[in-house]
């Protein structure tokens, strides 16, 4: 099956889309589309593309003939792009996050649903060997049920720019990847979730760059987040710091070497204090690509299969309710449930 793909937005995350789409012989990039045509061009030129450039997304998908859109643009156009997009009989795959607001949000799953065309969102962060191998180990029961998961998420990057002025850079641009994480590892869903964001001492960043969140999971489980984008000295990975307990035992993954658990052992312990407990390693995954490119086998595999995404986003909604639910809990001070955010779908 071949693909006439429109890519939206040619700013630097634009040439990681094109770099990946250029080796997949089942896809044509058929247009570049920029607010700035001196930024398709750019590309264009970049990467030796001689497809067409438009200002324009409705032009440059009727004039290409295209049926899959890329949207590399900045947030707050992700609406406009994906539901000009599936009415026009275009898939998308789309930068995370999925929208900028819940509306919006919901209104893309109403499109979708109306339009029969998929919306998936890159969450590359899920497309990692050593993540895949821990959710196989809750998913096998090796630690029994999920009481507590656990993510510190402890970085210093200073990126200058747009995110040192945001009202709140972690949770706003960051955390999503921890919380769809979450989601994935564990196999449950939001249900509450209590925030505090702060912004600390030493911080470069106009608006809070630190929060603790407490979510309670559809499994009856807790998630607590723990993050900071201005913690400098013994960083997490990016893949954050994670701690699973389950009533047989834990799981840990430090976000960059493979995973395992520590169970209670199996011999008669019943009169010892602390008791003794057997490492259990994570089997291997079948081999996978990984990151950015593993997400885009995804997207195009459900394409070719006809099934949704792993990350659409009738799934994906669910990360973005975690993040909007968190700073509404933030602004008010108070727990907030969020079956209302999920309430239309």
């Amino acid at each position: 099956m071949a693909y006439n793909v429109v890519l939206v937005g040619c700013g630097g995350m634009a040439n990681v889309w094109v770099e990946d789409l250029l080796e997949r012989p089942e896809v044509k990039i058929a247009a570049l589309v920029d607010i700035q045509e001196a930024n398709a061009k750019a590309l264009a030129d970049r990467h030796g593309l001689t497809c067409g450039l438009y200002t324009g997304l409705e032009e440059a998908i009727r004039q290409s003939g295209a049926d899959l859109v890329v949207d590399a643009t900045i947030p707050a156009s992700h609406y406009a792009v994906s539901s000009t997009a599936m009415r026009l009989g275009c898939h998308v795959f789309s930068e995370k996050p999925m929208a900028a607001t819940m509306q919006e949000a919901q209104d893309i799953v109403r499109i979708a649903e109306e339009t029969g065309r998929s919306m998936a969102v890159m969450q590359n962060r899920r497309f990692n060997r050593h993540i895949r191998a821990l959710r196989g180990l809750i998913a096998d029961g090796t630690i029994g049920r999920i009481g507590y998961t656990g993510a510190d998420f402890f970085l210093a990057p200073h990126f200058g720019g747009f995110r040192d002025a945001m009202e709140s850079p972690l949770i706003l641009d960051m955390a999503i990847h921890t919380f769809d994480q979450a989601r994935y590892i564990t196999g449950a869903d939001p249900v509450s979730v209590y925030c505090q964001e702060f912004n600390p001492a030493g911080s470069w960043y106009a608006g809070n760059a630190a929060a603790i969140c407490i979510f309670e999971m559809s499994d009856g489980s807790i998630f607590c987040y723990r993050g900071s984008w201005c913690a400098e000295g013994v960083p997490t990975s990016w893949d954050a710091d994670w701690r699973i307990n389950g009533e047989k035992g834990t799981a840990v993954w430090d976000g960059e070497h493979a995973p395992y658990a520590e169970v209670v052992d199996p011999d008669e312990q019943e009169e010892v204090f602390l008791k003794k407990y057997t490492r259990v390693e994570a089997s291997k995954p079948q081999t996978e690509r990984e990151g950015h490119t593993g997400g885009l086998d995804e997207m195009f595999a459900a394409l070719r299969e006809g099934r949704a995404a792993e990350t659409d986003c009738k799934d994906n909604i669910k990360s973005m309710a975690m993040v909007m639910g968190a700073l509404e809990s933030a602004r008010s001070g108070c727990k907030v449930t969020l079956a209302e955010y999920l309430a239309e779908n």
